[in-house]
């Protein structure tokens, strides 16, 4: 996940982290990190599987903001109290 100059949230999936956070900071990726930058990588986790990481890009890309920060955090406790509060 990458946090970007306006303060809003990235999220993505690739197989080489160093050469697409250059892409990124470089504005060749285009989209919407390229009107955001620079960049900062805030937050990523690896996975065995791509199909794995895209299951949890997709996951996380529909959390709120507020569960994007509590993971850059590392606050899990936040995560699962913002989780139960949508089920209600």
């Amino acid at each position: 996940m990458l946090r970007c100059a306006d303060g809003s949230f990235y999220v993505g999936c690739t197989t080489d982290l160093d050469s697409r956070i250059g892409q990124h900071l470089a504005g060749t990726m285009g989209g919407y990190t390229a009107a955001r930058l620079p960049v900062q990588l805030v937050w990523v986790e690896e996975f065995q599987h791509i199909d794995d990481a895209i299951a949890v890009e997709r996951q996380i890309k529909g959390w709120s903001r507020a569960k994007k920060i509590a993971l850059v955090a590392g606050d899990f406790a936040v995560i699962s109290t913002l989780a139960s509060r949508r089920r209600r």
